[in-house]
């Protein structure tokens, strides 16, 4: 789902796009299908919108500073899933953040 709301002058815009992704237990093909057209919907947005993606990307990072520099901050969770390639891919290419990698959480709050 998309979402395109007007600032207060009207003249920019906030984007907001509802994700949930695939599960690990999903053939690699769907998981695939999704990151193209998370893609599309990426690259639709007006360079001059701020875009927020949320929702559920069922991915688990970890906290690789090094090989994800400006990607990954250093409160990510250790273990990674089999999923995290795909996003933080994604991510690479747009110039995009993990927020929830950046913020120091409780370890029982930063994930779901």
């Amino acid at each position: 789902m998309t979402l395109r709301l007007p600032f207060c002058t009207g003249k920019k815009f906030l984007t907001i796009v509802s994700a949930y992704a695939p599960t690990m237990t999903n053939p690699d093909e769907i998981k695939e299908k999704f990151y193209v057209d998370i893609d599309a919907t990426i690259n639709s947005v007006s360079n001059t919108d701020k875009l927020f993606i949320l929702g559920d990307l069922n991915a688990r990072v970890g906290s690789d500073l090094t090989t994800w520099e400006g990607v990954v901050g250093k409160h990510g969770i250790g273990n990674c899933n089999t999923n995290r390639l795909m996003l933080l891919q994604t991510c690479a290419e747009h110039n995009f953040l993990i927020t929830n990698t950046i913020f120091s959480l409780l370890t029982r709050n930063r994930t779901s």
